[in-house]
């Protein structure tokens, strides 16, 4: 059985961390290359930089952020902001990264999900889906980093990226996202038991028994966040012996 993975995961915004809560009030955290490196000694599964305002001008930052990481950390990178095409997807692979999240082009480029899996391999393509919950229970992707509402389910949406090829799916509930009050347990229990790729559970977690929670009651391969990291005294290492002591298969 494949072991459950504990991944921080640092926005990024002019060259430096940040913090918010539904992808707004984003506030600054410090510097990612110094996280990077804090979570590599706290034994971290993976890691996951995600750019939340892609420029020309802060691509060039984040691929500095990434070789700089890459050279220091003994784990898997994932790098998502502005990923359009195969070219960009080479360009971060080549500096370092393991892995892309592909967040918006998914919606407006679908296909750029199974060019980007056959040019490189389906295990490097992470297609990140961003969604809120309305009033009346329904539920629709947003892109653009939770700017842009688009007429689209989120269940519709990963069936589709996964018959493309996507390698695993990155799943945030927008509403739960900062608020550390916990995941979407019903949609992350929905959706990991109906597809045959990995699933990163991301946007909520306050508590440790927060990820036990999500990994002991679904099927989710892994769990993502940022709060809990930044703004209490949990680390990964910490969640690992949790985890592990607690019945879930981690490393240790």
């Amino acid at each position: 059985m494949l072991k459950k993975r504990i991944i921080p995961a640092l926005l990024l915004k002019d060259g430096r961390m940040v913090k918010g809560k539904n992808f707004s009030q984003f506030r600054d955290v410090g510097n990612p290359v110094t996280a990077a490196r804090v979570y590599n000694a706290q034994k971290a599964d993976e890691l996951v930089f995600l750019d939340i305002c892609p420029t020309r001008e802060s691509r060039q930052v984040v691929c500095h952020i990434i070789e700089e990481a890459a050279c220091e950390c003994f784990m898997p990178l994932t790098v998502g902001g502005g990923i359009s095409s195969c070219e960009d997807i080479k360009d971060f692979l080549d500096i370092g990264a393991d892995k892309v999240a592909i967040n918006s082009a998914a919606v407006r480029n679908p296909e750029l999900i199974r060019e980007g899996a056959e040019m490189f391999g389906d295990q490097c393509i992470v297609v990140s889906v961003d969604y809120k919950t309305r009033s009346d229970g329904t539920r629709r992707v947003y892109i653009d980093s939770g700017k842009t509402e688009v007429d689209l389910d989120p269940w519709e949406h990963i069936q589709r990226c996964t018959a493309l090829g996507a390698g695993e799916i990155m799943l945030t509930s927008i509403d739960h996202e900062g608020m550390m009050q916990g995941y979407d347990m019903d949609f992350i229990a929905m959706v990991s038991g109906m597809i045959d790729v990995p699933l990163i559970a991301n946007g909520g977690a306050g508590r440790l028994e927060d990820f036990k929670q999500v990994l002991a009651e679904t099927r989710a391969s892994a769990v993502a966040a940022s709060s809990i990291f930044h703004f209490t005294d949990q680390s990964p290492i910490k969640t690992r012996f949790f985890l592990s002591n607690n019945g879930v298969n981690v490393r240790v």
